[in-house]
């Protein structure tokens, strides 16, 4: 880890934009009192889209200002724990038919699992909302849904998913999709050139395995490359290049602890399975993720930028040739959970912090 090059002061967050003299960035809150936001996403016509885990769906301007927020009828919504709404994306074609897809947990308590919806943006909230794909098999609990949305080049999209928290064992199985990110058309049915498309044993929606609960994901275009990371225990989460086909060893290999202290696996690498780019051990909770490729700060440019639950931070990855070279730790002044962080087409970082009275920040440099 490379020592942190900017200054920072300790700042009490307001309305009003934050900032210090010895800063390099500045940060200002454009919305405040949400209730555990999720996800972000950014209109052509500069508005936003912003989810919160209890349900809500927003609709922001470019300074904040809410336009709409409502409850959209997802089916079977599940609300408990880390259950709830999660992410949304535009559909590729969103310029002709204002398509969008939203992830959420769905079912009851003691059935349930991740799914994905379609709807329609309209002026005032969603329409048409229809389920197009359910996570197999339903099981109990309300604990690692996963729920990322990435779209890749050829329209199709991947969507991340936990292993259900109790049932690690399953991210080995290809006949679920415990554990798994899985690749879908927009409809939601499956691609024919997915990796174990017809094979028998496996699901056929399936991307990769072996993963524990992935909590972010993003195409780099210019670099042609998937980037996801995901949850360890008390400590190995991961960064991982995601490639079809490819197994990511959880729980067979990793370098975590079970939350009791006993070993998971005497392995941090195994045969056969991919390693990890980059890891964190204490575990610092990554959430959302973004790959900056704005102009506003010339220094970040290529920059993969992945939120933090623990460790209350963002972390700033500079990578050369596909690998991680150096870590820089910020917004530590915050002192907040940080759930997501995106990249804005203004050139700015977004932020949203994780808690009943979350906030959604802009980063800007420092005047």
């Amino acid at each position: 880890m490379v020592k942190q090059a900017l200054l920072l002061a300790a700042l009490s967050l307001s309305p009003a934009v934050l900032s210090d003299k010895v800063q390099s960035y500045q940060l200002t809150v454009l919305h405040s009192q949400l209730h555990y936001p999720w996800a972000l996403v950014f209109l052509p016509d500069g508005d936003m889209l912003l989810t919160e885990r209890s349900g809500t769906l927003k609709r922001l301007s470019g300074d904040g200002t809410e336009r709409f927020s409502i409850r959209p009828q997802l089916p079977q919504l599940l609300q408990a724990s880390q259950a709830g709404l999660q992410d949304i994306a535009l559909m590729p074609d969103f310029a002709q038919n204002a398509g969008v897809v939203i992830s959420y947990a769905c079912g009851t308590l003691t059935a349930n699992n991740t799914c994905l919806a379609s709807a329609v943006l309209t002026d005032n909230g969603l329409s048409d909302i229809k389920r197009i794909f359910q996570a197999q098999p339903l099981k109990s609990g309300a604990a690692h849904f996963g729920g990322r949305i990435a779209f890749l080049p050829d329209n199709s999209l991947v969507l991340t998913l936990g292993d259900g928290f109790d049932y690690r064992e399953q991210a080995q199985n290809p006949a679920n999709h415990l554990g798994k990110i899985v690749r879908l058309n927009a409809d939601g049915s499956v691609p024919q050139d997915n990796p174990f498309a017809g094979k028998p044993g496996y699901a056929a929606e399936i991307f990769s395995l072996g993963h524990r609960n992935v909590q972010g994901i993003f195409y780099d275009a210019p670099g042609q490359t998937l980037y996801s990371h995901e949850h360890g225990p008390r400590g190995g989460d991961e960064l991982n290049i995601i490639t079809a086909g490819n197994n990511y060893g959880w729980p067979v290999a990793t370098y975590g602890i079970d939350y009791t202290g006993a070993r998971i696996s005497p392995f941090t690498t195994f045969t056969t399975m991919q390693d990890a780019i980059w890891g964190w051990t204490p575990s610092i909770a990554p959430a959302g993720m973004t790959l900056y490729r704005g102009e506003l700060f010339p220094d970040w440019q290529g920059n993969i930028f992945v939120a933090a639950l623990a460790a209350k931070s963002v972390s700033r990855l500079q990578l050369e040739n596909r690998k991680v070279v150096s870590e820089q730790v910020l917004f530590t002044e915050l002192k907040q959970r940080i759930r997501d962080v995106r990249s804005g087409p203004d050139g700015a970082l977004y932020l949203l912090t994780d808690s009943d009275n979350g906030q959604l920040i802009k980063v800007t440099p420092a005047n």
